[in-house]
């Protein structure tokens, strides 16, 4: 799907997704001292403004307009300074050591772009730093609910790791359950998480 697409999208509503942090990512960072974040991919910015509440120093990368506008609004409201900045992270390639904690969620892009973003995200993890990725595994297409139908664009934790783990320290790699609400009660979609450090 290319920029204009995306953008489409993000017009079509007042918020695509949810303004409620992604429950992984709270979990992942829970506890952690504040500092330099930066979130890929980060759509309308619920992450991004949840983070920047919680203090941390965010800039919030996407290259869709429409999105990155939903994001400062929702900033606006909420009262936090978040740095929106329109980016294609498929050239974007970071200065070393940068970040206290990269964040990369649902960046569904096939295999040769992601692994492309999450070496750059990697490499912009400082020294006792953490970097984030959560997306919806490759199991969800037959086995969970809703989500992505193309199995191009959906990938495990072990891929993840598989990328990153040379230059990180793997804490967390799995699939996990999320449970979303429906008409129709409560389903199951399976998403993985990976939390990775810098020693």
């Amino acid at each position: 799907m290319d920029r204009e697409a995306w953008n489409e999208r993000y017009r079509d509503k007042e918020l695509l997704w949810t303004a409620e942090p992604n429950s992984y990512l709270v979990d992942a960072v829970e506890g952690l001292p504040p500092g330099a974040a930066f979130d890929l991919a980060g759509g309308e910015g619920r992450n991004a403004v949840w983070l920047a509440k919680q203090g941390w120093e965010v800039t919030a990368l996407d290259w869709s307009d429409a999105a990155l506008d939903k994001g400062r609004e929702l900033a606006r409201r909420e009262g936090v300074t978040v740095w929106f900045t329109q980016e294609d992270l498929r050239t974007w390639w970071p200065s070393e050591g940068v970040a206290d904690l990269v964040i990369v969620v649902y960046l569904q892009i096939p295999w040769e772009e992601r692994h492309g973003v999450w070496r750059a995200a990697a490499r912009a993890v400082a020294p006792g730093g953490r970097l984030v990725v959560i997306g919806h595994d490759s199991a969800n297409l037959t086995e969970g609910y809703g989500g992505p139908q193309h199995p191009e664009v959906l990938y495990t934790a072990d891929e993840v790791v598989n990328v990153v783990g040379d230059d990180l320290d793997v804490l967390r790699a799995e699939r996990v359950d999320r449970h979303v609400d429906t008409d129709d009660g409560v389903r199951i979609a399976l998403d993985n998480v990976v939390v990775a450090t810098r020693g």
